[in-house]
């Protein structure tokens, strides 16, 4: 493929935080805090750190690597390396092309949660699921009315395509970095301080022990794969993102340096993450982690219910979905900046026009998930609402998929030296050679095929899930 002139970070700082944004979304919030209380709080928290400096770091890097060396987006940049691997640049393109019309659809709920208590509404949204339930299946009794009303997820919806599309059109600097800049340092302010006050609340100290301390009783094959699962899909690994972005990177930039602080970033976002919710919501419920949900019930039923309990609940309420918002918007700037490259890149497109169709797409696919609960919930797929089966397909079939083919290519038959040399034109050395080597030849693939194992398991037979 033909290469073109491309947009570029301004500094490292810029790339470091866009790329922290892009890690940092909603599978931190909901998905972390729900895995670490399932497997045992502290022991879960400590295989998690390990995983995320040796798997994590050498996928990240590896992708980075790739997209820095090629100057292309996924659907190229594979096939850059070997043309038998063309193919896998068009599955890592489809990831993001099914992720990010129903993750938008998402974040409108999380917009619309985020005004009901700016406007004063917390005790209506914390009445045990009601409020969740009548709104992402409002039905106006005609589909127009459906789709104009505010108090159903439609306009909430294309609200929040619209945002994500307008900072993707303003480019790589004065959108996507400009944003990241505004928004990280904001979210980092908000976690913590939303973190600290859940501390306060009467039993937390209890659910801080449970999280904080590690009980290597509970240590389990699960607890490994459960936290292998959460750092993939945490670090915004094997859906062309990374990939996107590390050809932005400017050659001079550190990369095993940045890396490193991109992790560091999104780690911590975790950390916070299960610091704000596992102790909260344990206390509230007397006690018990089990009751630490996953997915939207944790979001928009169980934690309103908290701060309907807490003093100054309304307040936190707000600033929390505030923080949960600019989280949304990291990542949903990330994905369709990715299908925008990749429009870019295979049609000679400009940036607007490239974006505009983006945006048309996510527009018509995210309907169906966004009305999947309402008006079209009699219609299913393998027994799946439509935003379930895309989430099922995407992040537990085609992800795995992308990253163990991805260190196929790497450790087997290009070699990891193509990675290592690229590492090293801006640093000069690689420290952490040798481990990657190691992790993408022989261990990463292990891990990923369990993976991708457990959860076709967990779908075609009902058994083991992480």
């Amino acid at each position: 493929m033909e290469k073109q002139e491309r947009s570029s970070f301004s500094s490292r700082v810029g790339f470091v935080l866009a790329a922290a944004g892009s890690a940092v979304g909603l599978g931190n919030l909901w998905r972390f805090p729900y895995l670490a209380a399932r497997y045992g709080g502290g022991i879960f928290l400590l295989v998690y750190l390990i995983l995320v400096v040796t798997f994590g770091f050498s996928l990240m890097i590896t992708e980075f690597a790739i997209g820095r060396k090629t100057k292309l987006s996924c659907i190229g940049a594979y096939g850059a390396l070997d043309k038998r691997f063309n193919f896998l640049g068009w599955i890592a393109a489809f990831v993001p092309l099914i992720i990010t019309p129903y993750y938008c659809v998402i974040g409108g709920w999380v917009m619309k949660y985020l005004w009901t208590f700016i406007s004063g509404g917390a005790l209506e949204a914390a009445d045990n699921g009601g409020f969740f339930s009548r709104f992402i299946g409002f039905d106006a009794g005609s589909l127009p009315a459906t789709m104009l009303n505010f108090s159903g997820p439609t306009p909430w919806f294309v609200l929040f395509v619209l945002i994500t599309g307008l900072v993707v059109i303003f480019g790589v600097q004065k959108g996507i970095e400009n944003a990241s800049r505004l928004m990280m340092p904001v979210l980092a302010v908000l976690i913590v301080v939303i973190a600290l006050y859940s501390l306060t609340i009467p039993g937390a100290l209890a659910g801080l022990k449970y999280y904080l301390m590690p009980d290597f009783s509970q240590f389990s094959a699960s607890t490994v794969l459960g936290a292998c699962g959460q750092m993939f899909y945490s670090m915004s690994l094997a859906m062309g993102i990374t990939i996107t972005y590390g050809s932005y990177m400017p050659k001079e930039n550190l990369l095993e340096h940045s890396v490193t602080q991109i992790e560091i970033f999104d780690t911590l976002f975790a950390f916070f993450a299960g610091l704000m919710i596992i102790p909260s919501v344990i206390a509230f419920n007397g006690g018990d982690p089990s009751q630490v949900n996953s997915g939207p019930s944790l979001m928009f039923i169980s934690l309103p219910m908290v701060f309907d309990s807490m003093k100054f609940g309304t307040v936190i309420g707000a600033v929390f979905f505030l923080l949960v918002l600019f989280a949304a918007l990291t990542s949903s700037i990330a994905l369709m900046e990715t299908l925008a490259s990749v429009i870019m890149d295979k049609f000679k497109l400009k940036r607007i026009p490239a974006t505009l169709i983006i945006i048309a797409i996510c527009l018509v696919v995210g309907m169906l998930s966004c009305l999947g609960y309402g008006p079209w919930e009699s219609v299913t797929i393998i027994g799946m609402q439509f935003l379930d089966f895309f989430d099922f397909i995407s992040n537990s079939v085609l992800m795995p998929i992308v990253a163990v083919l991805t260190c196929v290519l790497i450790g087997h038959v290009v070699g990891t030296k193509v990675v290592a040399d690229e590492v090293k034109s801006g640093a000069g050395s690689f420290r952490r050679e040798k481990l990657h080597r190691v992790m993408i030849r022989w261990i990463a693939p292990v891990l990923l095929v369990a993976i991708l194992a457990s959860e076709l398991a967990s779908k075609i037979f009902g058994v083991f899930s992480i």
